[in-house]
């Protein structure tokens, strides 16, 4: 397991931009896989975005092309870019890492969390 820091939530209107960024304490197998997933009030834990360690990345059918993930590899950081916000993407974000995953199994695979970073969009 590593640690994991969350910043760069926040509050904004609907059609907005936040970019959320998670460092972890070290690069190892369990880092292989690192991402975004988001809670928000009543609903299920799902899937945002992933980065692979060879690049790939994958998305939430509900991103549709406006959120986009990035890692530095010298920072140990991953970046969540997002923009066209809307108030259904208000939820607690949280970054997590493991030595494997999937967009579609929010439960599978990691074995780090982060503390969770609130992102509310208004309409």
């Amino acid at each position: 397991q590593v640690q994991l820091v969350e910043s760069g939530g926040g509050s904004v209107r609907a059609g907005g931009s936040l970019r959320l960024s998670c460092t972890a304490s070290s690069y190892a197998d369990d880092t292989y896989c690192m991402g975004w997933l988001r809670q928000g009030p009543g609903k299920e834990r799902e899937g945002v975005a992933l980065t692979f360690g060879t690049g790939r990345t994958n998305y939430g059918d509900f991103v549709n092309g406006r959120f986009s993930i990035s890692r530095d590899a010298a920072k140990r950081t991953v970046y969540l870019q997002m923009d066209s916000l809307k108030p259904e993407d208000t939820a607690m974000y949280y970054c997590a890492a493991g030595p494997y995953c999937d967009i579609n199994r929010p439960g599978w695979g990691w074995n780090s969390w982060g503390q969770g970073t609130q992102v509310t969009v208004s309409s």
